[in-house]
């Protein structure tokens, strides 16, 4: 998958964790018992993720690949 297409899957799923946080916002006070507790658990960990994601993204993705770099080479100096 090319990072274009990683880039537009994040960007989308933080528009749509966005929205159920709008609707609470702007909902009657009444209502708003009923969304909290999804709101609280998945809405804003999930738009927080993706919004980390992506604006450090590109840093943890160098990160991991110079991690599993290291591994591969670490394992070939133990074979010889």
């Amino acid at each position: 998958m090319n990072e274009a297409t990683k880039r537009s899957i994040f960007r989308w799923m933080h528009i749509v964790f966005a929205i159920p946080i709008v609707g609470y916002i702007y909902s009657p006070f009444e209502r708003i018992p009923d969304y909290a507790p999804a709101t609280r658990l998945v809405f804003v960990p999930g738009i927080v993720l993706s919004g980390l994601w992506l604006w450090k993204g590109h840093v943890l993705r160098r990160l991991i690949s110079k991690r599993s770099a290291d591994g591969a080479n670490y394992g070939d100096r133990n074979s010889n």
